[in-house]
């Protein structure tokens, strides 16, 4: 049975899942679909076509569902997926999608959303994600899994940014942002491979040391083109799953730049 603070107004035909806790002054509207054990701490709202999963909670005044900030809106359907399992903080909003993206912005399970960050409209995170205090996540982003963003990191519209990686504090992200690699400053530079991540993620010495050369490989060496060189590593790494996935991404069909190390012009 769901525990509804009576200063709550959940609007008729929102769909409450078993346990759900929904605190003072609470809002959710008529749309909205609350999974298993979803809590609501206080003073949240809840909008639009939103479906929050299961065990996932909101802390006071985060907005999320509200219509998406894009000035070419019109009202058309939108939805908002979020995973189970997530945390989304103080001051934290999230936005549908529209119909220049799909009509959806989708979140992943076990992600957190620290204080005061945001996610734009019709952008698809994976799992395991961190947004740290006040990260900006403009529309149209893809964030695949296990990736981590510091404090003021800014993500421009339509990047891509692939598993693993890590958004330094206070970045700007202007451009595709490779698995595996570390981004710092303003514009974001590539500063090499997140090894902290690779090691706590478990992946064995010998791979990370394929992927070290590889990187080497690609963004050490001046011949060819970033994709030239990438269709050379993943011909002559062709055993070797994580350098894949980084060819692999470089390969896919894109409409922006790559971040690339500092030295490169």
């Amino acid at each position: 049975m769901a525990r509804i603070h009576p200063s709550a107004v959940v609007e008729d035909g929102a769909r409450l899942g078993a346990d759900v806790a929904i605190g003072p002054f609470c809002h959710v509207g008529p749309e909205v679909e609350l999974g298993d054990g979803v809590e609501l701490k206080s003073h949240a709202v809840v909008a639009g076509n939103t479906q929050v999963g299961a065990r996932t909670v909101i802390f006071p005044f985060a907005s999320v569902g509200h219509q998406a900030q894009d000035l070419k809106f019109k009202g058309e359907d939108a939805r908002l997926m979020i995973g189970a399992d997530c945390i989304i903080r103080e001051g934290v909003t999230i936005n549908p999608g529209t119909a220049g993206g799909g009509h959806e912005t989708v979140i992943g399970n076990r992600c957190a959303f620290l204080a005061n960050s945001h996610v734009g409209h019709d952008s698809r995170l994976g799992d395991n994600i961190i947004l740290s205090n006040n990260v900006m996540i403009a529309g149209h982003v893809t964030v695949g899994n296990h990736v981590i963003f510091g404090g003021g990191a800014a993500v421009i519209q339509f990047t891509r940014i692939g598993d693993n990686a890590f958004v330094g504090g206070l970045a700007g992200l202007e451009n595709d942002l490779i698995p595996f690699g570390m981004v710092m400053g303003n514009r974001a530079r590539l500063n090499g491979l997140n090894l902290v991540g690779l090691k706590r993620h478990g992946y064995a010495r010998e791979d990370i040391h394929a992927l070290r050369s590889a990187y080497k490989e690609l963004f050490e060496v001046e011949e060819g083109t970033l994709r030239q060189r990438a269709e050379k590593v993943a011909a002559a790494y062709a055993d070797r799953a994580l350098v894949l996935k980084v060819t692999d991404f470089i390969l896919e069909k894109t409409d922006r730049r790559f971040c690339t190390p500092a030295f490169e012009g």
